[in-house]
C-alpha cells in the first residue's frame, strides 16, 4: 500500500531526479503534513517504539539529579537553563524535575526548555508539564543564552544522514533514493570526492558504506560553545558507537522492524549514532568524558538502589514489572550496551557523576 507521502515523493523523484537519504529522512520524518512526527505520538505501547524513560522513571530521576549535582559543583548559578532535546511525551522531563524538587534552589533559577518541532508532541508535553514553567524552542539555535544543563537521549538517532559507498580511489558514491517502476528503490550516484571523508578513507575497504550527519556535529559544537562560555554539563545518550562503519539506516512500524521504503511518513526512521563525530566537534571547545555503555551509566548512578527502594511494597505483577524495567534499561542483552553515552562540561572542571574524563 502506497503511502501518501510516498506519492508525493515519488513524484519529486520523477521530475526532479534521486535524492540523498537525508532528504528522504527530513520528508519521513518533518514533512508538515504528512511526516511521521508532526502528524502522531509515536511512542509507548501504542505507538511504535518505546524509549528508557517510557520504561522506568528511575532513568529520568538519576539522570536528573546528576545534571543537580554538577549545578551543585560549580556554584549553583541562579540562572541556568535546564534543556531536552526531543522531549518525546514529556516523561524525562517530568522525571527529571520531580527528582530534583528537593535540590534547594535549583528550580527557582531554572529556565526550563524544550526543544521539538513536532507540534503534536509539543501539545502532549504541555499536559505531561503542566504545572511547570516551560518554554519550547523549535531549533537548538534557540536556546537562550546561559549556563545549560542539557540532556539528549534518542535525539541524534532521528537527525538525517548522508550514506557514501567508498570507492577506492575514484572516491565516494553517495547513496541516493530514486524511482523504479513507480516505486522507490535505492541507488548510489557517481563516485566523487568527499573532503568530510579523508579521515576515513586509511580505515576504509572499497565497498565499506560510512553514514555522515552534518546536523548532529554542529548541535554538539553549539551546546560545547555555550557550556564553554557559561558553565553547564549535557549529556548525550543514544544507541551506537565510536566509529560509523556499515549501513545502520532502519525504520520502526508497529514496535517491528519495517523496510526503509516501504510506508514513508508512517515509520520512524532512524540511524546509529557516531559518538566520535559528536565528541570531535565538541573537544576543540570543552571536554568530552569517556563513552560509556548506558547500563554502566545508570550502575555508577545507583540504579540497583533506586530500583531496591522502589520495590518496597511492590509484589506480583508490579514488582515484576519493575525488575522487568530494571533489566531492560541495564542488562547487556537489552539497552545497557546497545545504547551509549557521553558528557560534555566545562573546562577545570570533573566529568558528571558517573562519567570518566
Amino acid at each position: 500500500m502506497t503511502t501518501p507521502l510516498a506519492k508525493i515523493l515519488i513524484d519529486r523523484i520523477t521530475n526532479t531526479g534521486p535524492i540523498s537519504i537525508a532528504d528522504y529522512m527530513a520528508e519521513c520524518l518533518l514533512h508538515p503534513k504528512h511526516g511521521y512526527y508532526t502528524t502522531r505520538d509515536p511512542f509507548g505501547a501504542d505507538g511504535d517504539f518505546t524509549t528508557a524513560p517510557e520504561i522506568s522513571q528511575m532513568f529520568g530521576e538519576l539522570l536528573g539529579l546528576c545534571l543537580a549535582q554538577s549545578w551543585l559543583e560549580q556554584g549553583s548559578p541562579k540562572e541556568f537553563v535546564l534543556a531536552e532535546l526531543g522531549p518525546g511525551r514529556g516523561t524525562l522531563m517530568a522525571d527529571v524535575l520531580r527528582a530534583t524538587q528537593g535540590v534547594s534552589g535549583f528550580h527557582t533559577a531554572a529556565n526550563i526548555t524544550l526543544v521539538e518541532a513536532s507540534p503534536a508532541l509539543t501539545d502532549i508535553q504541555r499536559e505531561t508539564l503542566d504545572g511547570y514553567d516551560v518554554n519550547w524552542v523549535q531549533t537548538s539555535g534557540n536556546i537562550p543564552d546561559g549556563p545549560l544543563y542539557l540532556l539528549a537521549n534518542e535525539f541524534f538517532d532521528a537527525l538525517p544522514i548522508r550514506q557514501f559507498i567508498f570507492a577506492g580511489e575514484a572516491g565516494w558514491r553517495e547513496r541516493r533514493v530514486g524511482v523504479k517502476e513507480d516505486a522507490l528503490v535505492f541507488g548510489a550516484g557517481d563516485a566523487a570526492d568527499v573532503p568530510a571523508l579523508t579521515h576515513r578513507v586509511k580505515d576504509c575497504r572499497e565497498g565499506d558504506l560510512v553514514e555522515v550527519c552534518a546536523a548532529a556535529g554542529a548541535i554538539s559544537e553549539d551546546i560545547a560553545k555555550q557550556i564553554a562560555r557559561f558553565g553547564g554539563a549535557a549529556i548525550f545518550i543514544d544507541y551506537g558507537d565510536w566509529r560509523s562503519l556499515g549501513d545502520t539506516l532502519q525504520a520502526l512500524r508497529g514496535h517491528a522492524f519495517d523496510s526503509v521504503l516501504a510506508h514513508p511518513g508512517e515509520a520512524d526512521i532512524t540511524a546509529h549514532v557516531d559518538f566520535e563525530a559528536l565528541a570531535v566537534a565538541a573537544v576543540s571547545h570543552t571536554p568530552v568524558s569517556k563513552l560509556i555503555p548506558q547500563g554502566e551509566l545508570l550502575a555508577r548512578l545507583g540504579i540497583a538502589q533506586r530500583a531496591e527502594v522502589l520495590a518496597q511494597g511492590l509484589s506480583g505483577e508490579q514488582l515484576e514489572t519493575h525488575m522487568s524495567a530494571l533489566k531492560r534499561l541495564t542488562d547487556p542483552t537489552e539497552m545497557g550496551t546497545l545504547f551509549k553515552a557521553i558528557a560534555l562540561y566545562p573546562n577545570g572542571h570533573t566529568p558528571p557523576a558517573g562519567f570518566s574524563a
